[in-house]
């Protein structure tokens, strides 16, 4: 049964239940259970207390096993799950109560969700634990939080056994290629993902969601050509972390590293649009390149990594910017995005930039990172879902691609990547 017929279903059952379209938390989970899936499904969430002791609460359609624990600076609860459904309204978690500022929730991993409740200072974690759907209510994940002071903070931190990274499963090896195919490899990142939306439009249309699609579309068209062998970061919505993105091209000794991503301003903060084309630079060339490189940076933070444990490898790829080869490959096919998307797309009054993207980092792997278009605009989201406009775009992508690899094979030049 696919998505939309199990949807539909669920929508019937909830109407029959009903009779109104307002129903109570142990009706939905009724609805639920007509038409049932392999996940529990969250379908209510409500934060209770004050600054000094507060309650967070989830109501699922069934019970399920959790795992909570803190990071710090900024303070964090992090709360796993096993694979679930987030049944939820719109913006739920934007804003919070007590000791709970906000909480986002998603896919970590495929098998894993995570919940992270970012909190205004320390805390400890009282109580959690879940109970039973009883006498019409649903099961319901209970977490406890009091307040505390930093030392005990993070003297509990130092105590606390858990995974210190978050364990992530690479795209389908069928995109691997096989041993001696000369063909370069092409790694596409699709940001974001599971409990990272990114942007979101006015319209509740998530830069995940776009961006992934749009992906999997280029995907197709470079495979189709047979130029290109053709690894994804992500093929559905599950959270990778910035650092496995940048060691999936490492590790396959990719030729090039494109990662795509769709940007959004603040209300008030001005107006813009159109696709910008990044590169890696320590210095940002200018403001509104800082601001996204730092947005985009926190990616790790907002699923609740704790980046103190990230592998010493990174401080290598830090010293190893220095190669002066990959970065002028990075430049060159930018260049040659810009020229071939300004055929068929709005681009951005200034459209290369650089900045310090934490996934344009692999040392001895071209990257770029695209931002296709701003879904705070109202002419670029029209764009931006169009099936036409993102075949146009993506026909272009692949045009820039062929002239890139064509340029280095006619200049004799040896690929960075080993290929």
């Amino acid at each position: 049964m696919t998505l939309r017929a199990t949807n539909l279903i669920i929508f019937a059952a909830f109407l029959l239940l009903t009779g109104t379209g307002l129903a109570s938390a142990a009706e939905r989970v009724t609805a639920r259970a007509l038409a049932p899936g392999p996940y529990p499904v969250a379908i209510d969430t409500r934060v209770g207390g004050d600054d000094s002791q507060t309650r967070f609460v989830m109501d699922f359609s069934r019970k399920v096993e959790l795992h909570a624990f803190t990071l710090a600076d900024p303070y964090r609860v992090v709360i796993d799950l096993p694979q679930v459904v987030f049944d939820l309204p719109l913006n739920t978690g934007a804003t919070g109560r007590g000791l709970v500022r906000a909480f986002r929730y998603g896919l970590v991993m495929q098998g894993g969700s995570r919940i992270v409740l970012d909190v205004a200072k320390p805390v400890r974690i009282d109580k959690a634990f879940v109970l039973d759907a009883a006498v019409g209510q649903p099961a319901r994940l209970v977490v406890d939080l009091a307040a505390t002071d930093r030392e005990t903070f993070q003297r509990t931190l130092a105590l606390n056994v858990r995974p210190q990274h978050v364990s992530t499963t690479a795209a389908p090896e069928r995109e691997i290629a096989h041993k001696g195919d000369p063909r370069p490899i092409i790694v596409l990142d699709p940001g974001h993902g599971g409990i990272d939306n990114g942007t979101i439009a006015p319209t509740g249309v998530m830069e995940k969601s776009i961006v992934l699609e749009f992906a999997l579309l280029l995907r197709d068209q470079l495979e189709r050509s047979g130029k290109y062998r053709v690894v994804m970061t992500r093929t559905d919505d599950a959270f990778i972390p910035l650092g496995d993105r940048v060691r999936m091209a490492r590790i396959r000794q990719a030729a090039l590293f494109i990662s795509i991503h769709a940007d959004a301003l603040r209300k008030g903060v001005g107006e813009a649009q159109g696709a910008t084309i990044y590169t890696l630079s320590e210095t940002a060339s200018d403001a509104e390149a800082a601001r996204l490189a730092e947005n985009e940076n926190r990616a790790d933070v907002i699923a609740g990594i704790d980046l103190s444990h990230e592998p010493g490898d990174v401080a290598d790829i830090l010293i190893d910017l220095a190669q002066r080869e990959t970065k002028i490959f990075a430049t060159h096919f930018a260049k040659a995005l810009v020229a071939d998307m300004r055929r068929v797309a709005r681009m951005h009054k200034h459209p290369l930039k650089s900045a310090g993207f934490k996934v344009l980092k692999a040392p001895d792997v071209p990257s770029v990172l695209i931002e296709l278009g701003y879904v705070s605009s109202k002419d670029d989201l029209k764009q931006l879902i169009s099936g036409a406009w993102q075949a146009r775009t993506a026909g272009a992508i692949g045009r820039a691609i062929d002239t890139f690899f064509s340029t280095r094979l006619a200049g004799g030049q040896a690929q960075p990547g080993g290929q």
